[in-house]
């Protein structure tokens, strides 16, 4: 995360259209990813075919402009990967799958806790009836799993000119830096490492506005190797403060040897409130 450090900002900016190669909230793809696109295509095909009332009232009830997705938005589940590439949206009330924010898991690792999980669990049962001293082995694994995808409830402080961290972790670098191209003058770098036990969730550290996004593909280097943040996949952000002097703020997802996805939801020119989640 860069932020600046200066009291006065350059004029505010104007967001910029999403690059082309920033394809979904997911740019980089992966198994899950593709196992859940070939299950929305199957359940737009039953939904348009057996159940037309649904799929008119929810079209009703969407706001703004599918232009842009790769395929029909019947219904919320289908802006899951292609938020960003849209405007199109259902106001929470009319929202029928709201209710999963509320599972205390991340969202967008509902499918891979499903696929992962559910063999897991399977397999468990079978040890304990089959091979009961291999049973913990496979529990173990099976309660990592749901533990990294976890997303506990957190309190967002609401004192003035507070930010709040981006991630969980550790914090590992802090570094002054003469000049930065996106904030326009001096910034501080901070770096904050996330091991698979952090929860992989990132915020908003305060009132912003989106400004620009880039996807850069990469490798898979483990996080504690130095040449990871030069090489890995990543995701950069670019943010403006609302409230004045409307600081200017980047922040980089970087993958890692076992998170090896990135998932940033934002939309160029979107408002976020501090604290809110987006991956």
């Amino acid at each position: 995360m860069c932020m600046s450090t200066a009291e006065i900002s350059p004029p505010r900016a104007e967001p910029k259209p999403i690059p082309d190669n920033f394809v979904s909230i997911q740019p980089g793809g992966g198994r899950c990813y593709r196992i859940e696109l070939a299950w929305g295509r199957w359940r737009r095909w039953w939904l348009t075919r057996c159940r037309p009332g649904y799929v008119k009232r929810m079209a009703a009830l969407r706001k703004g402009d599918a232009t842009g997705a790769p395929h029909d938005i019947l219904d919320p589940r289908d802006l899951k990967y292609f938020r960003n590439r849209c405007t199109c949206y259902w106001e929470p009330a009319d929202d029928p799958f709201r209710w999963r924010n509320r599972l205390g898991f991340a969202r967008w690792g509902l499918a891979e806790l499903q696929l992962m999980g559910g063999p897991l669990l399977a397999l468990t049962i079978l040890l304990q009836i089959y091979c009961w001293w291999l049973m913990p082995v496979a529990g173990v694994i099976l309660c990592l799993v749901v533990y990294f995808f976890r997303d506990p409830l957190r309190q967002i402080p609401t004192g003035r000119g507070l930010l709040v961290s981006p991630a969980d972790g550790k914090v590992v670098e802090i570094t002054p830096l003469e000049h930065d191209e996106f904030i326009g003058g001096p910034a501080v770098r901070i770096a904050i490492f996330l091991s698979i036990f952090n929860v992989h969730l990132n915020r908003a550290p305060t009132n912003l506005r989106v400004i620009e996004l880039r996807y850069s593909p990469g490798g898979f280097l483990n996080a504690m190797n130095p040449e990871s943040a030069i090489r890995n996949e990543n995701t950069w952000i670019g943010l403006e403060e609302e409230a004045p002097p409307h600081r200017r703020m980047a922040i980089r997802q970087i993958s890692g040897a076992v998170a090896r996805r990135i998932v940033c939801d934002l939309r160029p020119g979107e408002v976020l409130a501090r604290g809110k989640r987006w991956a």
